[in-house]
C-alpha cells in the first residue's frame, strides 16, 4: 500500500480546512464566550433538528458542504477511511446545548483519522457566527463534561472542521 499518497491527501485536506472555514479562530476561547458559558443557561438539544436554523446553516458553511454531512446521535456514519456506504456522513453529532444567544455543538468525524470536534455559536434570528472551536476529546459524556473542556483549555482551538 502506498502511504505517501495518502499522507500527501490527509496534508492538503487539514491545509485547505481552515480557509472552508472563512475565518481564523483565537488559540484560546475569548473572554466573553467563556463568561457565557459559565453564566448562561443551557439546554441539551437531542437531534440535529433541535439546533436552531443559523446554527445548522453555520455548521454547513464549515464544513464546506452543499448539505449539513452530519448524522444524528448514535446514528451510523463513516467512522473510518473504508466507505462501505457513501450516502453516510462523514460526521455524528454527540452533544449539543443551546441558550438564548449560543450554541455548543460537539461531534466526531471519521475517515483516515477519526477525530472529536467543540464549536461555540453565538446566534441570533439575524445572524449566526462561529465563536471558538477545535479539537476535542472523544470522551465527553454530558454538556457539563464539554463546558467544563472548553472551559478549561483541553480543547485546543483549529480551525479544522
Amino acid at each position: 500500500m502506498h502511504r505517501q499518497p495518502i499522507l500527501f491527501a490527509l496534508a492538503l485536506t487539514l491545509s485547505i480546512a481552515p480557509a472552508a472555514s472563512g475565518q481564523v479562530l483565537p488559540p484560546k476561547i475569548p473572554t466573553e464566550v467563556s463568561t457565557r458559558l459559565k453564566q448562561d443557561r443551557f439546554e441539551t438539544v437531542t437531534s440535529i433538528r433541535g439546533l436552531p436554523l443559523g446554527v445548522r446553516d453555520a455548521l454547513q458553511d464549515l464544513f464546506g458542504t452543499n448539505t449539513l454531512d452530519i448524522a444524528e446521535p448514535g446514528e451510523p456514519f463513516r467512522a473510518t477511511d473504508v466507505v462501505v456506504d457513501p450516502k453516510l456522513p462523514v460526521r455524528r453529532l454527540r452533544l449539543a446545548a443551546c441558550s438564548m444567544e449560543y450554541c455548543i455543538v460537539y461531534y466526531e468525524r471519521g475517515g483516515i483519522a477519526h477525530t472529536w470536534h467543540a464549536a461555540v455559536f453565538h446566534w441570533t434570528p439575524a445572524v449566526t457566527r462561529l465563536e471558538w472551536g477545535g479539537f476535542a476529546s472523544g470522551s465527553l459524556r454530558t454538556v457539563d463534561e464539554l463546558r467544563n473542556a472548553m472551559l478549561s483549555g483541553a480543547i485546543k482551538a483549529s480551525n479544522s472542521w
